[in-house]
């Protein structure tokens, strides 16, 4: 077993850093996600996750796509902005870990491949550390997750205390470990993992939703949510955009930002036409497509139980009491 002093860990992402853009878990101003190395803030390698998900290191915030140029109203250039640096997201959780699978589903298969998301999902490398403690919030291990590491990692890491236990998973990962081997020694300690406290029943749900369309739990469950899109924004595997151009003089770019499926103008169309109108069909949408609709088209889940949506959530909207609730409804359906 190689074991990663902690002593040594500075080092260890100092080297990476010489070839890598190294994105770690950094607190700043009250807020933790994953930031460039050396950048402002505190190492937060101790914390059970960050606030804010890594999904932004693939599918950015907001996205040139292309620039162009405009000459007595015609096009005459385009310049297509597709430029993915080298970059190791260091320390993510297995919960993200599963949500990057889930991404690249959407992104590189069923026929089509996003450009854009392949040039960075190709040169991304993923250092996981498994999680020695859940927040109350947590339920990956109900969503079929292991908080002790992630096989998709390209090296999983596990915090023995004093040290890491450092594994390769892939080539790319291997190269890696390589990098280190000065900094390693051999050894056979215990991983202790966490366990999550929180937990739900997920067997047979995607199933029993399909049977509750028309219910009226939505209206229910809907009551107090505002509708602000907090939980679309936090959440790791949340892939809505919206498409746009800017124009300034005789040149403009075209863009894709982050959109919310909560938001009440998201689904309308050019013609003025909304088929989810009101607030309980919009929040359905997205608790379908998180158990049901993405489940029966790449067989999992689309909620990894990171909690995020629970911690956050303006009116405590919270997704593992609506898993309840299916399960009791459907049973008198």
């Amino acid at each position: 077993m190689h074991i990663l002093a902690k002593a040594n860990l500075i080092e260890a992402i100092e080297r990476l850093v010489k070839e890598f853009k190294v994105l770690v878990p950094m607190q700043y101003d009250g807020v933790s996600r994953f930031s460039v190395w050396g950048s402002h803030g505190m190492q937060a390698f101790n914390a059970s996750n960050t606030l804010l998900p890594p999904k932004d290191s693939l599918f950015p915030r907001t996205e040139t796509l292309y620039a162009y140029q405009v000459a007595n109203q015609e096009i005459t250039g385009v310049t297509v902005r597709d430029q993915a640096e080298h970059q190791i997201i260091f320390g993510i959780r297995p919960c993200d870990m599963q949500s990057i699978h889930c991404l690249d589903d959407v992104f590189l298969t069923k026929g089509y491949a996003d450009s854009y998301y392949h040039s960075k999902r190709e040169k991304l490398l993923t250092v996981c550390i498994g999680c020695t403690k859940s927040e109350p919030t947590c339920f990956c291990e109900s969503m079929g997750i292991n908080p002790a590491g992630h096989s998709g990692a390209d090296i999983q890491m596990n915090d023995l205390g004093s040290g890491y236990r450092v594994v390769a998973q892939s080539q790319s990962g291997q190269e890696i470990v390589e990098k280190w081997k000065d900094l390693l020694s051999q050894g056979q300690e215990e991983v202790v993992a966490a366990s999550c406290t929180l937990k739900v029943d997920m067997n047979g749900v995607p199933e029993m939703l399909a049977t509750l369309f028309e219910h009226s739990l939505w209206q229910e469950v809907s009551r107090k949510c505002i509708g602000c899109g907090t939980c679309t924004y936090l959440c790791p595997t949340c892939h809505c955009f919206d498409m746009d151009i800017q124009n300034q003089g005789n040149q403009g770019t075209r863009f894709r930002c982050w959109d919310s499926c909560m938001f009440s103008d998201y689904s309308r169309m050019a013609g003025g036409h909304d088929p989810r109108p009101s607030k309980s069909e919009r929040l359905r949408n997205r608790f379908l497509h998180k158990l049901q609709f993405f489940s029966e088209r790449y067989g999992k889940s689309l909620c990894v139980g990171c909690g995020r949506c629970l911690i956050k959530c303006p009116v405590h909207v919270d997704i593992t009491l609506l898993i309840d609730q299916v399960r009791k409804e459907a049973a008198h359906v």
